[in-house]
């Protein structure tokens, strides 16, 4: 047995020292690159500058014999590949600052040969107007411009040196005007003051958030929170933060489009940040005037991510909403049978209006009826086709500006697509979308418990209106309060007094004139999506429709 033991290890040993070779024949002869020289010009320098022109850039050539590729190390925290050897680098850093800069070439088979050198960069980028912009030449408060959409937003931070690209606006989302002081979860974010000023011609900033700062839910960690979403967390921000200008590298600069972005970047001290905590605390200028901040930021540890902030240097103030508490208009549906004729029409027949919708709309009792104190709008598979009903107020009930309360109970199914909305009353002289719609509530029953509130007109209508969502519980299954707020300056729309969309309204938009209701269940249709084939029937339940003036 013992000899066994003997020849197996003999025989084990042989074969990994074949292989060992044959792994070694696979990459040819393992050399480390020798004689790695690197050689750094300062773009601009002369006796009288020794250290550059000004500017930050350095060509760095890097030469070994036996390499295939080199890695530089830059020392500022930014690494690059350069298979040729050659990179040209820009510092940044405002002075004459001194950087170990790192080389690793490389070998066949990944061996690394490394050196460093170290060189000293004169870097004097300077943003006088931004600064007198920012400070007032002394100091300034700025605030987050509330009142105006979009003064939060997030788009994609992609690198195709493509002036078409949309890199530079916030393409995935813009918050609507003071939505998030619609809750206690985000208001906080209006409470920020920020405060930039200079001390001896340094730039200083200091952020007051009155104890809590809105945080990214990706950094709710730092804050020691556990919300699992956007959350106000207490925190400290005190502390005075040295703020450092350079010039942008941003994909948006590199693009080099005028008006994309004024080209500096505002570099904060110590790990401050602007108000949203992102990870970031980099902030480039698009624009800036006396008044108004427009500033850009990576998300930290997603660079696939752009936060867009807008501030202003008067702070705003939210306007109360009128107080509509007039019940001008109501149905209650207390009396069992049809729909009160003299509250409510019908739109009938067939033909997709207008959205390849499948169902037929009828006035029949099957479709629509009032029992046990709720109308029931019930849309059924009748072989392979379907019918439902469309109620509307038209001609009965029209009104200028008021909120709209419905209290209803959603149909279920796929393919299902309730509707409460309304409708300019000159839709028939002023084509749609020229005549105004104002989508209160659309629910998609192949998306259960998402709500939308949209709003139609012309520029911002069909897949490109303006509209939102917010996700609910139990929508097919619990009555819940759809309710719109409109005035001549907003129109607001809410779900349980959740206030989930705002726009604002002026007199170039088609809010400003008489409306009229619209209830109805639709089948299909371009947003209803794919019918479920095991459908029979479902019913919108509606406890009460209530206008106040």
């Amino acid at each position: 047995m013992k000899n066994i033991k003997k020849y197996l290890l003999v025989f084990t040993s042989l074969w990994l020292f074949v292989s060992c070779q044959e792994d070694k024949a696979t990459f040819g002869d393992l050399n480390a690159p020798t004689n790695l020289t690197i050689t750094a010009e300062l773009v601009g320098k002369t006796a009288e500058l020794p250290n550059g022109d000004g500017s930050g850039f350095v060509n760095f050539t890097a030469k070994a014999a036996n390499a295939i590729s080199y890695k530089i190390i830059f020392g500022d925290g930014e690494t690059k590949n350069a298979p040729s050897g050659e990179y040209l680098k820009r510092y940044t850093k405002t002075g004459t600052h001194i950087y170990t800069v790192t080389v690793l070439a490389s070998g066949k088979g990944g061996v690394t040969t490394t050196a460093n050198i170290d060189i000293e960069v004169f870097s004097d980028f300077n943003d006088d107007e931004a600064v007198t912009f920012l400070t007032g030449g002394a100091s300034k408060k700025w605030y987050w411009s509330a009142s105006e959409p979009g003064h939060l937003g997030v788009g994609k931070n992609i690198n195709p040196l493509d002036p078409n690209s949309p890199n530079h606006i916030p393409s995935y989302y813009e918050a609507a005007a003071w939505e998030k002081a619609s809750s206690g979860d985000s208001s906080c974010l209006y409470e920020n003051e920020l405060t930039f000023s200079l001390d001896n011609g340094t730039l200083k900033y200091t952020l007051n958030n009155n104890g809590s700062t809105f945080f990214n839910t990706a950094f709710q960690s730092v804050a020691g929170g556990s919300a699992g979403f956007d959350f106000c967390y207490s925190y400290d921000t005190s502390g005075t933060k040295t703020v450092n200008l350079s010039p942008s590298e941003s994909v948006v600069a590199a693009n080099g489009v005028p008006g994309q972005t004024r080209g500096t970047m505002m570099n904060f001290s110590d790990g401050g940040f602007m108000g949203y905590y992102i990870g970031q605390s980099s902030y480039e200028i698009l624009s800036i005037t006396a008044n108004r901040l427009y500033v850009r930021a990576v998300m930290g540890g997603n660079p696939a991510l752009a936060w867009y902030h807008v501030f202003t240097t008067t702070k705003p103030t939210q306007t109360p909403d009128v107080d509509f508490t007039n019940l001008v208009w109501s149905d209650e549906f207390n009396t069992d049978g049809a729909p009160d004729s003299t509250k409510w029409g019908y739109d009938l027949g067939a033909g997709g209006w207008g959205n390849g919708e499948a169902q037929t709309y009828t006035n029949a009792s099957a479709n629509v009826s009032v029992s046990g104190g709720n109308l029931k709008i019930t849309a059924i598979k009748s072989g392979s086709t379907y019918t439902s009903t469309r109620l509307k107020s038209e001609n009965k009930y029209e009104f200028t500006y008021g909120k709209v309360e419905v209290r209803a109970k959603l149909p279920f199914g796929g393919g299902t697509w309730p509707a409460i909305w309304m409708l300019g009353q000159n839709y028939a002289t002023n084509i749609w979308p020229a005549c105004g719609e104002i989508d209160i509530m659309e629910h998609k029953g192949n998306d259960v418990n998402k709500i939308y509130g949209t709003l139609h007109y012309p520029g911002n209508f069909g897949g490109n209106a303006n509209g939102n969502s917010t996700t609910i519980t139990g929508a097919t299954t619990e009555f819940h309060i759809y309710k719109t707020i409109w005035t001549a300056t907003s129109i607001k729309i809410y779900v349980d007094d959740l206030l989930y969309h705002s726009v604002a309204n002026n007199n170039s938009l088609p809010f400003n004139s008489d409306f009229f209701l619209i209830l109805n269940v639709a089948m299909g249709g371009t947003f209803g999506g794919a019918i479920d084939p095991t459908f029979t029937q479902s019913s919108m339940e509606i406890d009460y429709v209530r206008v106040y003036q």
